[in-house]
């Protein structure tokens, strides 16, 4: 779950910072969309709403980088620079790297595109990338501020505030907790389940709803979008839905503000 801010990981083979890919690397990178090499570089929780074609590879980093944009911006540079030395030179296209991350506390600002070309979405965080948009997480925010936002993918990785409720009533005892999680939880009334329409929500729904009435939260169901997903995996990565830096260049902040008009598909 997340709130409107924002962020897991399994697969097969060992990856940079304690992640892992499937399969591993070296075998994942092949030709992909038109002849190009295409890699995923993504959480769990963003891989789980993909349906990857077996001719692009994948990395599957820990979720728990999210919490530390550093780590996250050094784990993902060393799994770039895997990639790249794992993939065989191609003369006529570059080996195309696609991150499944949006800007995150600013944890991709800095990354160099060594040897390849990036490609990562235009939004602030996973929340856009499951509701199908930047705007559409704008549209969301607007209507109903004060409103934290589950999915399948951050339920089953028990990587919520929620989920360490009772470890926290463990530690500090259920009165303690009880405040410490309403103080917390104080600027929040709505808690939003993303259907993205990928998969069956029962054992989310069900979740969700029992979460919600534990912490006098509305529930709420509401409908995501697989089109930015889609758009990762196979394109078109127009310049005003994705930050494209070409082999050389490094990601700035500003590009994710700085919004050229929109041009032909990547």
């Amino acid at each position: 779950m997340r709130s409107s801010h924002t962020e897991p990981e399994k697969s097969n083979g060992a990856a940079a910072g304690g992640g892992q890919s499937c399969p591993a690397p070296g075998r994942a990178a092949v030709a992909g969309r038109d002849g190009a090499t295409t890699h995923i570089i993504a959480c769990a929780t963003v891989i789980a709403e993909m349906a990857l074609p077996p001719e692009v590879g994948c990395h599957i980093l820990d979720f728990g980088l999210h919490t530390n944009p550093n780590r996250l911006r050094e784990t993902l540079q060393a799994t770039i620079e895997e990639v790249v030395a794992a993939t065989p030179s191609r003369d006529l296209e570059p080996l195309t790297i696609v991150l499944g991350y949006g800007l995150c506390s600013q944890g991709v600002v800095g990354l160099r595109a060594e040897g390849c070309r990036l490609v990562v979405p235009r939004v602030d965080d996973c929340i856009a990338i499951f509701l199908g948009s930047r705007a559409a997480y704008r549209q969301q925010s607007a209507a109903y501020p004060g409103t934290y936002y589950l999915t399948r993918g951050w339920i089953e990785v028990g990587s919520t505030p929620f989920a360490e409720f009772d470890r926290a009533v463990e530690r500090f005892g259920a009165e303690r907790a009880g405040l410490l999680y309403r103080e917390m939880l104080s600027n929040y009334t709505r808690l939003a389940l993303i259907d993205t329409g990928s998969y069956a929500l029962e054992s989310a729904r069900e979740y969700a709803l029992r979460t919600a009435q534990s912490f006098g939260l509305r529930y709420e169901e509401i409908s995501g979008s697989t089109e930015l997903i889609t758009k990762l995996v196979h394109g078109p990565w127009r310049s005003d839905e994705f930050v494209v830096c070409e082999p050389g260049e490094v990601i700035g902040l500003d590009d994710f503000y700085r919004v050229p008009p929109a041009c032909p598909p990547t």
